[in-house]
Formats: structure tokens, sequence, C-alpha cells
């Protein structure tokens, strides 16, 4: 909530399929992005939580950054109604060059974002003002393709079997009918990433992040502060563990901590939370995790 040195304000990432997903844009988030090597013109959504400045201040940077990279993708963001207003306040204010398309979608609770691949939720947080935790969920994915099967119905190599991996019938060499689900496995899980910053605790978190692989959530204080925690609608650590482990969550990330924990202190959030929850992490600037498709 307080820019340090070596600390920087909340921002996460997430690279799927050569999209970027940009969750919050606080200060210095184009700072990392230029230090993990990463393309801005990559990123085709980007979610705010609320309107509170730690987690906007950076976007105006990142807009004006994208046109000097020459960007002509429409850049969709999502948010607060406030963010709208925000939005076109900086580009008056600073004059600001854009020369691609903004296109601002203002949160309604449920599916915001769909495709054939994902869909992006949004939910009500609770906190001082109108906040929203994200979660981006890969639909499911065809089974394995059986070689063996393939061959005893007599489809030949080539196209057939492709139109059978992308769920469509086809004939054999007898001219029989072969669906897909007479080749293919069981259809296997997509991937969860859920998003949870800036609130205070309540069971039904748990239902928002519910089998996520990555629970990305805030963990603000230790349990000796829980009633500060409650007064600002904030979390601690131990609370944010309680929701990954109701929520049967793979692995917790924590992030957005008090400025009163030094580097140091940190690991005193990150002991409490694992006493629940032992798959805790406790986040840095610039990590990286992998989320692997799933057998």
């Amino acid at each position: 909530m307080m820019p340090l040195p070596g600390r920087f304000l909340t921002s996460a990432l997430v690279r799927r399929e050569g999209d970027m997903f940009l969750f919050d844009c606080g200060e210095g988030t184009q700072v990392s992005l230029k230090m993990l090597n990463l393309s801005w013109k990559k990123i085709s959504n980007i979610f705010i939580s609320h309107m509170h400045a730690d987690h906007v201040t950076g976007l105006p940077g990142l807009l004006m950054l994208s046109s000097q990279v020459d960007r002509t993708e429409p850049l969709h963001i999502w948010g607060p109604q406030r963010l709208g207003d925000y939005i076109d306040s900086s580009r008056r204010i600073l004059d600001m060059y854009i020369n691609y398309e903004i296109i601002f979608t203002p949160c309604e609770e449920g599916a915001i974002l769909e495709t054939d691949e994902y869909t992006v939720n949004c939910f009500m947080l609770r906190h001082t003002k109108l906040c929203y935790g994200y979660s981006l969920v890969e639909k499911k994915r065809s089974g394995i393709f059986s070689v063996e099967k393939a061959l005893a119905h007599k489809v030949e190599r080539g196209p057939k079997w492709a139109l059978l991996q992308h769920g469509s019938s086809v004939e054999n060499e007898d001219g029989e009918t072969v669906t897909p689900d007479m080749i293919l496995g069981p259809q296997r899980d997509g991937r969860k990433f859920t998003y949870i910053t800036d609130t205070m605790y309540f069971p039904e978190l748990a239902d928002y992040a519910h089998d996520s692989d990555i629970l990305f959530c805030e963990g603000m204080f230790d349990s000796s502060l829980e009633e500060d925690a409650r007064e600002k609608k904030h979390m601690t650590s131990a609370q944010a563990a309680m929701v990954a482990r109701d929520a049967g969550a793979g692995m917790l990330c924590l992030q957005h901590y008090s400025p009163r924990y030094s580097d140091k202190e940190l690991k005193l959030l990150a002991a409490e939370a694992r006493e629940i929850f032992p798959q805790t992490v406790l986040t840095r600037d610039r990590m990286s995790f992998n989320i692997p498709l799933k057998d």
C-alpha cells in the first residue's frame, strides 16, 4: 500500500497462450515490466480492483508508453465506473498522445469476458470503497487423443485426426462414422487464477476462489492485528490462508503487505499462513510461477 525500496505497489501479470492479462497497475508497474523484458504491447486486458491510488497510479504511464511502442491493437480496461473518469481526465490533463483504441467497461458481478477458451469472472469484495476481485478460468480441454483407438477404428493418419481432436466426426476407411468420443479420453480441466486484494475476510471468498491453481490474495497483517484489519477492511495472512484452504486452492501467493513490516519481518506473515495452508508463498517483486496444464 506504500512503495518502498525494493517493494513496488500491487500488480500481477498473467501470461496465457501469448495473451497478457494485467491485474491492478500500481506505481512502478512499467518498471517491473521493463526489468522482466516483457512486451507491454501484448497486454490485451487490464483489470483494476478499485480506485485507491496504490492500485491505479501506474496506469497513466502504461497508457502513454503504448504509443511509444506503436501499439495498434485495442486495449480493454475493466473496473469500477470511476475508473473511466480517471482514464479520461488523465488523457485530457496530461495531454496524452494515444494512437490506439482504449475500451473501458464498468464491471458487474459475473462473467465479464468470455471466449471459446476462457472466462474472466468478477465478484464484489468488502472494502472501504467499491472493490472487485477477479478469476481467470480456462474452459475444459479436449481429452487425450488415442492413436491406438484411431487406428483400430480405421481412421487414416492425416487431417481426419486433427478434425477428431477439434470435436468433429469423420468417416473411416469403410465409410463408417467415427465420433470424437470414440477416440478421445475424458475432457481435462482448465486452469484457474484468482486475484483478491483489499477486502475484509468473509467466508464466501472461498466460493469465488474454489479450485484455483493459484490464489493471489492480500495478507496485510499478522494475527495480532486482526482487529485493525477488520476496522480497515483488510485481511491477515492467516485469514488469507483460511480462504485458500476452504477453496481447495493449489497455492496461496500472499501480497499487499503493510509497510510496517520490514522485509525480514514479512516471514511472520508467511509462517502464520503456513500453519493453516502449507502451500503458501510470500511473493516478492518480479516473482514468477508456472501453472502447468492438467492431464
